[in-house]
């Protein structure tokens, strides 16, 4: 298992490193410096995660210093999640949503010694957000303006670390400034990290709890540190978990690689399954309670028939 390569000028094949003890197998992956459109392109057409170094951002990665950002931005009321511990649970809601404004937001999130962790949520187009600083930053090239959602700021305070959750559209975590660490994991392996929802149950990704979450480790997980620069592409439905080792400024990209009718109409934030998947569940939970209605022994049965029925038609014969 793992990604597809082809040996290319200006490509750094991926390196395996030996499963931790305690926590899921490891794959390390390594980026392509100066990389051409054409190889770079091969891992986004193969939906596998890809680090981009040496890409034309902007003057960003120069410029946006706290204090350039606290100057420029100003003002501009910014949503937020605030939380007293580094390590956020959507699940539990150990946070609290707070609108701020954006000078503030930077200025609180760069400080070495602190008792609140931040991280900037809104979900806008930063571009039309802050038009003083869409001079700044070039967005990577590889999709087309129409296929655009949303461009985010992720600006956060040292030491954070966010859930693991996968995103519906593919997206582009730029890293402008500071230091991130993200572990992904393949969509195959949804099996083994105890979802509920778009969200895992496991927070600590690094020495879980195994004896809770024994399955966990049997999901192969796929690490990359991002310094000021890196462009992280994260296909859709990868799950990811993102730590960040020290303050710094990232911007999501986030465009639709399917169809604009395979998506939600109604959804704002760009996590709503796509309309099929969602009519999909629909019907399981309807055939869930259907088959409730039989004595267990025939229940068990006909529900690993449906299991079995459902891999026979719906998973992919292709092979990682």
């Amino acid at each position: 298992m793992g990604f597809h390569h082809v040996a290319q000028p200006g490509l750094k094949l991926l390196t395996s490193s030996n499963p931790p003890a305690s926590a899921s197998q490891s794959v390390g992956i390594t980026g392509m410096s100066h990389c051409t459109r054409p190889t770079s392109m091969l891992n986004i057409i193969l939906r596998k995660p890809l680090v981009l170094e040496g890409i034309d951002l902007g003057p960003c990665t120069s410029k946006w210093t706290a204090d350039y950002l606290s100057q420029v931005g100003g003002k501009r009321k910014v949503k937020i999640h605030v939380a007293a511990v580094a390590q956020m649970d959507f699940i539990s809601k150990n946070f609290v949503y707070r609108t701020l404004p954006f000078d503030q937001l930077v200025q609180r999130a760069a400080e070495e010694k602190h008792k609140e962790f931040f991280i900037s949520e809104d979900v806008a187009d930063i571009r039309k957000q802050f038009p003083l600083l869409e001079g700044d930053i070039k967005f990577p090239e590889f999709f087309k303006e129409e296929q655009f959602f949303s461009s985010v700021f992720r600006i956060s305070s040292p030491g954070l670390q966010l859930w693991t959750h996968y995103d519906v559209m593919d997206n582009f975590l730029i890293q402008v400034t500071g230091k991130k660490r993200v572990v992904l994991f393949s969509p195959r392996d949804a099996q083994y990290l105890y979802l509920k929802g778009t969200k895992s149950e496991v927070l600590n990704i690094d020495n879980p709890d195994l004896a809770k979450y024994p399955l966990f480790s049997k999901a192969r997980r796929y690490e990359c540190s991002l310094e000021a620069g890196d462009v992280l592409f994260i296909p859709a439905l990868w799950f990811h978990n993102v730590i960040s080792e020290e303050f710094g400024v990232g911007v999501n990209i986030f465009w639709k690689h399917l169809p604009s009718e395979c998506y939600d109409k109604t959804d704002t934030y760009g996590n709503k399954d796509p309309t099929a998947a969602s009519r999909a569940a629909q019907i399981l939970d309807r055939a869930l309670k259907t088959l409730a209605e039989l004595p267990e022994e025939y229940r068990d049965f006909y529900a690993r028939r449906m299991v079995v029925h459902i891999q026979d038609k719906a998973y992919s014969k292709n092979s990682e």
